[in-house]
């Protein structure tokens, strides 16, 4: 390893350290309570909701306005990537912003709009950072790694520290992973959502919150995703014992 990956080992310690960590007490009791009024939502609802993300979500899978992502040359070195990726992800950053600046300030028919908007900007944006870090997103695999780093990003202590070891493990987990429970996804991404985007729906205050509120979701789904493809990057070089 050179000087940058062994600083980017410290990096990446801390930041598994974080990813474990129990979350505070007043994000624990807005889960449970989010949980509670989940339990009093009839399973036809669900049912409803859960088929819209998935059909959304695999759309943006197999769309063909992904196809053009292709991994970048291997010579490059992690380094590069990095400063690569951050340019990348700030670039998305400013596109969630005007998109959430817009539909914030449009009422709640526009705030209710952001929802599918934002996922297709947070789905573009992981596979052009696959690109970057070598993967090709062409394989099926790899786009179930993208939703493994989308549900770590987004998702409650317990499934977040499941799709930390899926990913922390993943040539040995790949092959025993088919498909994503599409109703754990949706309900996780929609409870870690619920309050930004409700106050997204406030009049007079919904452009900036949307605006905030998206610049924050991208920055923090791209260190993520970061982090994640410098893990799997690392494990996987032939230096990495």
């Amino acid at each position: 390893m050179n000087e940058y990956e062994l600083k980017l080992c410290d990096e990446l310690q801390e930041w598994t350290q974080e990813v474990k960590k129990r979350s505070g007490i007043m994000n624990r009791l807005s889960k449970k309570a989010q949980t509670k009024i989940n339990g009093m939502i009839p399973e036809k609802v669900h049912s409803v909701v859960t088929e819209g993300i998935k059909g959304m979500v695999k759309a943006t899978l197999v769309g063909s306005q992904y196809t053009n992502f292709r991994k970048q040359p291997p010579a490059s070195t992690l380094e590069e990537r990095d400063e690569l990726a951050r340019k990348k992800i700030a670039a998305y950053q400013k596109a969630a912003v005007i998109e959430g600046a817009g539909t914030g300030a449009g009422g709640i028919l526009l705030g209710l709009a952001d929802f599918p908007l934002l996922l297709a900007i947070k789905m573009k944006a992981l596979f052009e950072l696959a690109a970057v870090y070598g993967y090709d997103t062409s394989e099926y695999s790899e786009r179930l790694f993208i939703l493994h780093v989308f549900k770590l990003a987004f998702s409650s202590d317990e499934a977040r520290r499941e799709a930390f070891e899926i990913i922390d493990n993943w040539d040995q987990r790949k092959e025993e992973i088919i498909e994503i429970d599409w109703k754990e996804f949706q309900q996780e991404y929609r409870d870690y959502l619920d309050l930004a985007k409700l106050l997204q729906l406030v009049p007079g205050i919904g452009a900036f919150v949307g605006a905030y509120a998206n610049n924050n979701l991208l920055k923090h789904l791209g260190d993520t995703a970061m982090n994640a493809y410098r893990l799997r990057i690392l494990k996987e070089s032939p230096h990495a014992d």
